[in-house]
């Protein structure tokens, strides 16, 4: 099943995924904290989904958000919730491999979950490229996907929320793995685990530089709401990693 149909079916659950603790106290709290300052900022959430990141950087004083996401469902609920609260985010449909020229180009982009959907070396690379093309020269583009060097016989992200199996499926940038939100139902959706160097080579064979691996942290809030000892499985094996990089 393609990242599509598996986007369209899950829908407006997907929101549902920002409530589960790995999501709440380690996932967005890291991933804002990289990202930073964007005040006055146009920016560009390719693989936007239901514009989770896309509302919360505009509620952050972005001046310009434009979310584009593969599925023609995640992006209707994106914009049900924008017509609910307006705050003046755009979305579209569109394939980041087979991204349209847009009409400019934007201070800062970000990829959730996006390269880990590309099904060879070659799709990554023209992901990079579309997203490298769209960005100004000096530009930063932040990426979040499941962690290279997660061990599937270490540790389990489960009390966190989440399930990661593999599927016994291999693609040229690695294993395919079945990720389960544990929500009520549980919602499944499986891509690939590239390897550190498919996102490396990449990046770089894009035009982007400075390509870094920075690692997720709990917040102090999750300490706080459930204890230090509460995160020993996460701390040695995080599920997942970002990448920060510049055009």
């Amino acid at each position: 099943m393609s990242a599509q149909q598996q986007y369209d079916e899950i829908g407006e659950a997907y929101e549902g995924f920002k409530a589960l603790p790995l999501e709440q106290y380690v996932v967005v709290p890291s991933f804002l904290a990289m990202v930073g300052d964007v005040r006055g900022k146009s920016v560009l959430d390719l693989a936007s989904g239901t514009g989770f990141y896309s509302r919360e950087f505009k509620r952050r004083g972005a001046a310009e958000v434009l979310g584009i996401d593969v599925s023609g469902e995640m992006v209707a609920v994106a914009q049900q919730l924008e017509e609910r609260h307006p705050l003046g985010v755009r979305y579209e449909v569109g394939d980041v491999a087979e991204l349209r020229p847009l009409e400019r180009r934007f201070d800062l982009g970000l990829a959730v979950q996006l390269l880990n959907y590309a099904e060879d070396i070659a799709t990554t690379e023209r992901m990079c490229r579309n997203a490298h093309r769209s960005l100004k020269p000096g530009a930063e583009f932040f990426v979040l996907n499941q962690s290279p060097d997660f061990r599937f016989d270490g540790p389990t992200p489960e009390r966190y929320g989440f399930l990661s199996e593999l599927t016994g499926e291999e693609v040229e940038t690695g294993p395919q793995v079945r990720t389960t939100a544990l929500l009520d139902p549980p919602v499944s959706f499986v891509a690939h685990l590239p390897r550190r160097e498919v996102y490396e080579k990449c990046l770089r064979a894009a035009g982007f530089s400075e390509v870094t691996w920075v690692p997720l942290t709990v917040s102090e809030a999750g300490v706080r709401e459930f204890g230090a000892d509460f995160w020993a499985d996460f701390h040695a094996n995080p599920p997942l990693e970002m990448l920060r990089c510049r055009a």
